[in-house]
């Protein structure tokens, strides 16, 4: 069973499901996030909805390039988790399918090119405070758990 994380499921709500993949991405001591601007200010794991047909680290890589401007390398798939929400840029009910990969963030080709995105790079106890959503916070502090031993 996948954990979910964040608002309930509303009685009577349908919706449409939407597998993404995110990424964890460390280096020198800090993570890189991605602050979206639009539709509600937030700082989030950079990653993305998998475009239909496309592979899921196919799409971690778009993703990533497209919200940061950095390539990642080695993913690793670390687990997954279920949001159900509300999503105003495609006036879409949501069942978003989360799946998680820890990469390392190679080299900076250049800025973000997903309008309303902008890379930051937070310490682990920022990126804790700071993840809007509660999936995102519980995966990197499980990573943060797995990496201390």
């Amino acid at each position: 069973m996948i954990r979910r994380h964040g608002e309930a499921i509303r009685p009577g709500q349908r919706y449409r499901l939407r597998p993404g993949v995110y990424a964890i991405l460390e280096r020198g001591g800090k993570f890189l996030t991605t602050f979206q601007a639009e539709p509600r200010p937030e700082i989030q794991l950079p990653g993305g909805g998998i475009d239909k047909g496309e592979d899921p680290i196919r799409a971690l890589h778009r993703e990533v390039l497209e919200e940061t401007g950095w390539r990642i390398a080695n993913p690793l798939r670390l687990g997954a988790f279920r949001r159900f929400t509300y999503m105003p840029e495609y006036d879409l009910w949501a069942e978003k399918l989360c799946q998680i990969y820890l990469a390392y963030p190679a080299v900076r080709l250049g800025p973000a090119t997903e309008a309303g995105h902008t890379p930051l790079w937070l310490s682990a106890d920022e990126a804790l405070r700071l993840l809007a959503n509660s999936g995102d916070r519980a995966m990197l502090a499980a990573w943060l758990r797995r990496s201390a031993r």
